[in-house]
């Protein structure tokens, strides 16, 4: 059989709602899989949820309650979340589930067997927060950085994987493949935190301080470091161990935040993939944060939005609209209401929204609920298809190369192009002259209106799927499951029934 297309999210983890962080890489990756399916490429879309570690645990001990009872409720929310905002995944992993835990057990017995895993005693700082082992080189002006939270020194066993032993074949590997980690500039990063001599990874904590984790296959006292847990998820849920595992691995693309890139994805994962003798993922796509005035939202200081309540104040497609329009992918994006509503109102309501509603209600006024043939083509039809032409070979390049703020703004230019059109044409004047030139104008201008319309909503499909199929049942056509020859200028919707008028985007008050 063969490859199908994988591409994945970085889990969320399991110790808090979810934010407009969690949706922006899920809309990001989902517009991704919907483009490549449109394109005709069979997509295998993951996202899911880390559930194991101390961050955990504790959150539990203090409700009285058990670790997985939390798990489960956040389980929900995130999948609620996916549901809400359209996201088209194939697969949804639960690092608790049995098919995961197995994999992680058969991935580290083999390392032991290897000798690639080995036991010895640690004496240092842990970072409760991160749940990771800090050196005295981390700390900044003699202090420990505020994400580190509280450190805490300990001194215990544990069980380490032979992590340095790979960092100059990682190094070779980032500078040799240009084209592993998207934005090129963000290797630099990994790089930079590659020129300090890796320590090997602890892939341990004892049970008698942390029990909610993985039991490591060759001693039951312990459970597995959360990321050792964590990162397996990708070929869990590429079917590790089955025969279809090279139906669906390496992955194509693994779409996580910048923060989490260096060293758990970048260093951990690849290392650990290696020493297993598994190919690495085809490419990284590392998005940025979204900001408040300039700074990272931040839960303690109240700027986390909560993107359930835009979603129902304003639907899922307009809020997939706004953060896939604003964000350069790679770079960070300022976020607030305020923006949100000023693109919502001119975008959406006023270019798109208005321009439906109009094409509605004058094809039932002037031709009778039917969409008119194009009976004469003058100067400014040939405007509007020459702008056509040139925005959908455009559109593909854009999308390919995750640009895809450039390319709404593009298509939405062609949007601003119809409505132009539609004030030159003036149909509700045509509809009143007699002259039977000023009436054939009157039909291919609600025709060229309509197929203006039909164009665009399919390039939108990626990013505003639900819109676009209303748009597409207003002109009488399914949803397009095939790009195909579906964008190129026609006739074809001449006979097809107008749908009954509707407000796609009810205008708010500011």
């Amino acid at each position: 059989m063969s490859k199908r297309f994988l591409i994945t999210t970085a889990i969320d983890y399991a110790n808090g709602s979810p934010h407009i962080g969690h949706a922006y890489e899920k809309i990001l990756t989902d517009v991704i899989a919907r483009y490549k399916r449109l394109s005709g490429i069979p997509v295998h879309f993951v996202t899911g949820l880390d559930e194991h570690g101390q961050k955990v645990q504790m959150s539990a001990q203090k409700k009285g309650i058990e670790p997985i009872e939390i798990c489960d409720s956040l389980a929900g929310e995130f999948q609620t979340l996916c549901e809400q905002l359209n996201i088209s995944n194939d697969d949804y992993i639960r690092t608790t589930e049995t098919r995961h835990k197995k994999v992680v057990q058969t991935l580290l017995q083999k390392l032991f067997d290897e000798g690639k895993i080995y036991k010895a005693d640690y004496n240092g700082y842990y970072s409760v927060r991160q749940e990771q082992f800090v050196t005295e080189k981390e700390k900044v002006n003699g202090e420990w950085p505020a994400f580190f939270g509280d450190v805490v020194e300990i001194t215990e066993s544990n069980y380490f994987f032979k992590l340095s032993e790979y960092q100059d074949w990682l190094i070779d590997t980032i500078r040799s493949n240009e084209s592993l980690i998207y934005p090129r500039f963000r290797s630099a990063d990994v790089l930079n935190f590659l020129k300090e001599p890796l320590n090997d990874l602890c892939i341990s904590r004892p049970k008698e301080r942390l029990s909610w984790g993985i039991e490591l296959p060759f001693d039951t006292d312990f459970v597995t470091y959360v990321w050792f847990d964590a990162l397996v998820n990708y070929i869990t849920a590429a079917g590790y161990g089955t025969d279809s595992f090279d139906e669906y691995w390496p992955a194509d693309y693994h779409v996580i935040g910048k923060d989490i890139l260096s060293p758990p994805h970048a260093v951990y994962w690849p290392i650990m993939l290696k020493a297993l003798d598994i190919p690495l993922p085809k490419h990284y796509l590392v998005h940025g944060w979204w900001l408040s005035s300039g700074s990272k939202m931040s839960k303690s200081e109240g700027q986390v939005v909560n993107p359930l309540d835009l979603i129902d104040a304003f639907g899922a497609d307009a809020f997939r609209y706004f953060v896939i329009s604003e964000m350069n992918v790679g770079q960070d994006s300022d976020f607030s209401e305020e923006l949100f509503q000023k693109r919502y109102n001119s975008d959406l309501a006023n270019d798109l929204g208005n321009l439906v509603s109009r094409l509605l209600n004058m094809g039932h006024r002037f031709a009778g609920g039917i969409i008119p043939n194009s009976e004469i083509i003058e100067d400014e039809e040939k405007v509007v298809q020459d702008h056509w032409e040139k925005l959908h070979s455009e559109i593909f390049e854009l999308y390919d190369t995750f640009q895809f703020h450039k390319a709404l703004e593009r298509i939405f230019s062609f949007i601003r192009e119809l409505n132009r059109y539609t004030e030159a044409r003036a149909p509700w004047k045509l509809a009143k002259s007699e002259d039977a030139t000023d009436k054939l104008r009157l039909s291919t201008t609600l025709a060229t209106m309509s197929e203006g319309l039909r164009v665009s909503s399919i390039l939108l499909q990626p990013v505003m799927p639900e819109i676009s199929e209303k748009i597409l049942n207003s002109l009488g056509q399914n949803s397009v499951e095939l790009f195909g020859d579906q964008l190129k200028w026609s006739n074809q919707l001449a006979g097809s029934k107008f749908g009954e008028k509707s407000i796609l985007f009810p205008k708010k008050e500011s």
